[in-house]
């Protein structure tokens, strides 16, 4: 059995060369369903600073990981059932809304509605909730204003842009001077401590590369649309305020999660994009995804990207909030390894199928709302991979209190009590059906139309 630190360390080299090795041109293989570069590149030769900077991620991913995760879970079911408690109202108008501010979940609740938002921004990091409730990102740290949208050069970024702040020392809180298009000429290597908030104004990230969390921790990306994001070449580029090194091909993921811990994304916006709209993978853990709207896309995400690699067993990864939209395929998420806690999303449309995995992921989908498209072969919402009936029927998938439209199934599978306390006093934990919720709870999924001196 090889340790997992050298593993770890391994795999590291599946996207970083060490700067003074020759690029290699070939061309990210296919392995299994996913891709994932497999190159057997000398160990001994990798960049010690990303040697380094492994090793701090593995310590931190170890750290991040709860050994009990139904009690977050739970932690979390007792917030929402709080909500809709405090809640006299369950539709939702698909139409935009123009009434007075109205936040509809407990993660909203913590900061939303304050005309004085603008200035005290740093209370959204108090308000994650899930496995990536302990994410503060760039808190402690100053307040960066991005000015240039421009991206031109990867190894000296120019001050104001956003490749530039995302490579300072210690936290930033950045933010956004005006409303601008960023056109990414290689990815976008964000360093630990970071919050990117795009609240105020419109930012997208589009027609270029997309935004990757490498061995990082405590990261917060609010607000952004990302967008057609396409594969990049690759080159020498900045990723640390004190190190640049040569990068190989990207796969053109909107946010690559690679060895990261303590993540949480939320309204965000995301359609298009080259491979998927987020990947976690290589032992990430700790992360929670919440309030976004997803559109327009195949592979939409995934959890772990090899069925080898048995590390990612420690990924923990929050779904709750977001809209699953218009024009998607599959991968809603699929997993590999870890526990998922799917809850409270709206699933609206579908071609494939919703959630799906291999390699014995524990999932606990609970009120969710899943309306099957007409194909009558894909009204299945769960789909197992690399795996007869007799291996995944011991697998513990668990739905409890979705709601299932238009001839939607989910099919269970092994331990139903995983995920799941009979006593949650403790926790003070609200018994309810919150399927028939999902409408309201995820009615201002995606990006916010905030201004400056009015709730948001």
């Amino acid at each position: 059995m090889i340790p997992f630190r050298a593993l770890f360390l391994c795999s590291l080299l599946f996207v970083v060369v060490y700067s003074d090795a020759p690029p290699d041109g070939d061309k990210t293989p296919d392995v299994e369903v996913d891709k994932i570069n497999d190159k057997g590149i000398d160990l001994e030769k990798a960049d010690e600073y990303w040697q380094k900077r492994a090793a701090e991620a593995q310590k931190a991913a170890q750290k991040a990981f709860n050994p009990d995760p139904d009690s977050v879970a739970d932690n979390f079911n007792a917030a929402v059932g709080q909500e809709i408690v405090n809640s006299n109202n369950s539709r939702r108008s698909l139409r935009r809304y123009r009434g007075p501010c109205l936040a509809t979940n407990p993660i909203d609740r913590c900061w939303r509605c304050d005309p004085n938002w603008d200035k005290n921004r740093k209370k959204l990091a108090e308000c994650p909730l899930g496995f990536g409730h302990q994410t503060i990102g760039g808190k402690r740290g100053p307040i960066y204003v991005v000015t240039d949208a421009s991206d031109e050069n990867l190894v000296d970024p120019k001050p104001g842009t956003l490749r530039h702040a995302v490579v300072q020392n210690g936290p930033r809180w950045i933010i956004f001077g005006r409303s601008m298009i960023i056109r990414l000429s290689q990815e976008l290597i964000i360093s630990s401590n970071k919050t990117i908030d795009g609240r105020g104004f419109n930012v997208h990230i589009a027609f270029g590369a997309g935004l990757t969390l490498q061995f990082v921790h405590n990261i917060i990306i609010h607000g952004l649309h990302i967008h057609d994001i396409i594969s990049k070449s690759g080159g020498m580029i900045r990723d640390a305020f004190d190190h640049y090194g040569f990068r190989t091909q990207s796969d053109g993921d909107g946010i690559s999660i690679f060895g990261g811990s303590h993540i949480w994304i939320d309204h965000v916006s995301m359609y298009n994009c080259q491979d998927g709209l987020i990947d976690a993978i290589m032992g990430s853990t700790a992360i929670t995804i919440s309030n976004s709207h997803f559109t327009h896309h195949n592979e939409v995400m995934l959890f772990g990207a090899s069925d080898s690699y048995k590390e990612d067993s420690i990924m923990q990864i929050t779904l709750a909030f977001n809209h699953f939209g218009r024009g998607l395929v599959q991968r809603m998420p699929r997993c590999r390894f870890g526990f998922f806690h799917v809850v409270n999303n709206d699933y609206t449309h579908w071609l494939m199928y919703a959630i799906g995995g291999s390699q014995h992921p524990t999932i606990v989908s609970q009120g969710n709302r899943f309306i099957a498209p007409p194909n009558p072969s894909a009204k299945q919402i769960t789909k197992r991979e690399y795996a007869d009936e007799s291996e995944w029927k011991n697998w513990s998938w668990r739905s409890e209190g979705d709601l299932m439209i238009n001839g939607a199934y989910f099919v269970p599978a092994g331990d139903q009590t995983k995920g799941k306390k009979s006593d949650f006093s403790r926790y003070d934990m609200i018994k309810f059906k919150p399927g028939a919720y999902v409408k309201r709870l995820t009615r201002f999924a995606g990006t916010l139309e905030c201004q400056v001196g009015k709730p948001c």
